[in-house]
């Protein structure tokens, strides 16, 4: 229960239609109560030669109150049922807004599957505690509380005796709850094992079939479904005996009532209606005694759900602002600092970066160039704060950057990677997406910089044109060139392009650099990549190797220096020299 506590500031802001759905439960629990008083009058009646109208009478007023009772209960639905809809609807938005906030590192540890499975499954159960548990557990308490005083009034033996099964149920369902809380937390973490699997299946689905492994992974989805399907056996056995065992206690109960009762009406202490009455609400009793325990089956799945919720909510991002953050910094021009930077990815790990000071002039290009696993991706990934430094400083305009707010820093930097992602939508939106309110003109000017226009034009729906997923429908190419686009349109105060035009052709990339360097003439601007004509213009060049700085300076002063610069420049002239003869 102490993981539900998190949820009680959900509930502030509908307090107040809460307590008007709980006073519904109350008006159509008596009017319901009202029910068995009106059959006991007019079974007592019958000894009174009751006539027809007046039994007419008894009918109306039977359907009357019922009917009033079920109106109130609409309304009930109509109120707690519908704010714990609300309640998930903010539930689900905090926690992905939440999950949007966190930093890299709690993504190389938490699975997709597993946060999907959070995002629904497990809110979803958690719904089921904030409406059905929350009007349940009202409606059985007014019904015990308005039920037993009925019962008391007409007979208090005869309640005693009804009620003595009571504490047996309690401890039954104390039990029971207990082993349903446990499985059905083993049932959601292997929900979202098996949940991730499928992401990862269905996103991998080219490599999945271009290795002839879809056997392989219809069995291994046969399996985790079926040991998925053999947990939720072990639970809903536990859960099978609860309405069996509430049906024997209340049947023992039913027995020896109308024993005990029988006797007091032959002995004229008891009429026959009230024993009516009395049978009446002892049957009304079952569906609160049911309700106990399907409640409490509710509350422990929830609490488990909402125990695996928490450790997303409670996990916190490893990049933010702090209590230093200058929220005075509202732009940047793009001059950037590395004054002795380390870094490392863990604590426990070595450093990947060592000692890296580097000055990078506003408005200048970078170039970096590295082999794979020299520490390149790992350098550009400390300036928009993807990780943070281990060690030294990192200053952008003067700023630390720590005390840079990190929305100001995110929104002068635009990163194009290797590895692009496109959404499933239209070229338009994907190019448009980093921009709100993007026109035309600047959409169609973005798509030119990156030379993706033309392929654009041959596509029967033009910029409308619904991509698949992740962008599956296009070349590696012309993925690349989008992705370019869209980081273009936003007129970055820094660019960095970690390797971002590897799947464009020489001639295409040439082109595209021309462009860029028209358009970043006034902002800074970083390369990565394993090809020098990407980097042979840049103001500066810097080439890593092991997390260090091993060469720097302009192209034609690195291959005066005979280094490793010069060696890889000298091959890549004879690769194109060979081809050129082909």
């Amino acid at each position: 229960m102490n993981a539900l506590r998190r949820l009680f500031p959900y509930f502030r802001p509908y307090r107040r239609t809460l307590l008007w759905g709980v006073f519904f439960i109350l008006l159509s629990t008596v009017f319901a109560v009202l029910a068995p008083v009106v059959i006991r009058n007019a079974i007592d009646s019958l000894e009174q030669n009751l006539t027809g109208g007046s039994l007419f009478r008894y009918a109306l007023l039977i359907v009357a109150v019922s009917l009033l009772s079920g109106i109130f209960l609409y309304l009930t639905r109509q109120t707690i049922i519908v704010v714990s809809r609300r309640i998930e609807y903010d539930l689900r938005n905090d926690f992905l807004r939440h999950v949007e906030r966190l930093s890299q590192k709690f993504f190389a540890t938490m699975t997709t599957g597993d946060i999907m499975a959070h995002a629904t499954n497990d809110i979803s159960a958690v719904r089921m505690f904030v409406g059905p548990a929350v009007m349940y557990s009202a409606n059985t308490v007014f019904n015990f509380i308005i039920i037993v005083a009925m019962m008391l009034s007409i007979h208090p033996l005869l309640t005693l005796y009804a009620l003595l099964p009571l504490p047996f149920l309690s401890y039954a369902v104390n039990r029971l709850g207990t082993l349903i809380h446990k499985r059905y937390e083993d049932i959601q973490q292997h929900y979202g094992t098996m949940t991730g699997r499928i992401q990862e299946s269905i996103s991998g689905i080219r490599v999945v079939k271009a290795y002839l492994r879809e056997d392989y992974e219809a069995r291994l989805f046969h399996d985790m479904s079926e040991e998925y399907r053999r947990r939720n056996m072990r639970m809903i056995r536990i859960q099978s005996l609860f309405m069996p065992m509430i049906a024997l206690l209340v049947g023992l109960s039913a027995i020896l009532i109308i024993w005990l009762g029988g006797k007091e009406v032959i002995a004229k202490t008891l009429s026959l209606g009230e024993l009516t009455q009395f049978i009446i609400y002892l049957g009304m009793l079952i569906w609160p005694m049911a309700a106990i325990g399907w409640v409490v089956n509710l509350i422990q799945r929830a609490s488990a759900s909402m125990k695996r919720i928490e450790r997303v909510l409670e996990a916190a991002p490893d990049v933010a602002d702090g209590e230093h953050t200058d929220h005075t910094i509202d732009s940047l021009e793009g001059e950037i600092e590395f004054d002795s930077v380390r870094f490392r990815y863990e604590e426990h790990l070595p450093d990947v970066l060592h000692e890296i000071s580097l000055r990078i002039e506003a408005g200048s290009t970078l170039g970096i160039i590295g082999t794979t696993g020299s520490g390149k991706s790992s350098l550009v990934n400390l300036i928009p704060r993807v990780f943070d430094i281990s060690g030294g400083s990192l200053r952008i305009d003067g700023h630390d950057i720590g005390d840079i707010p990190v929305d100001t820093l995110r929104r002068s930097i635009a990163y194009v990677t290797q590895e692009t992602f496109l959404f499933s939508d239209t070229l338009w939106n994907n190019i448009a997406y980093g921009v709100e309110g993007a026109d035309e003109e600047e959409v169609l000017w973005a798509a030119g910089v990156a030379q993706v226009d033309k392929d654009i034009a041959d596509f029967p729906e033009k910029y409308d044109t619904v991509l698949g997923e992740r962008g599956i429908t296009l070349s590696g190419g012309q993925k690349q060139r989008v992705s370019l686009a869209r980081a273009v349109l936003r007129r970055p105060s820094i660019l960095i392009l970690d390797d971002a035009l590897s799947a464009v052709d020489t001639h295409t990339e040439e082109e595209i650099l021309r462009r860029l360097r028209e358009v970043m003439a006034a902002r800074t601007s970083i390369l990565i990549s394993h090809r020098i004509s990407t980097v042979k213009q840049a103001d500066h060049i810097i080439v890593v190797d092991d997390g260090r700085i091993v060469e720097s300076g302009t192209h034609d002063q690195l291959v005066d220096a005979g280094g490793s610069y010069a060696d890889l420049y000298r091959k890549q002239l004879l690769a194109e020299e060979l081809e050129g003869m082909e």
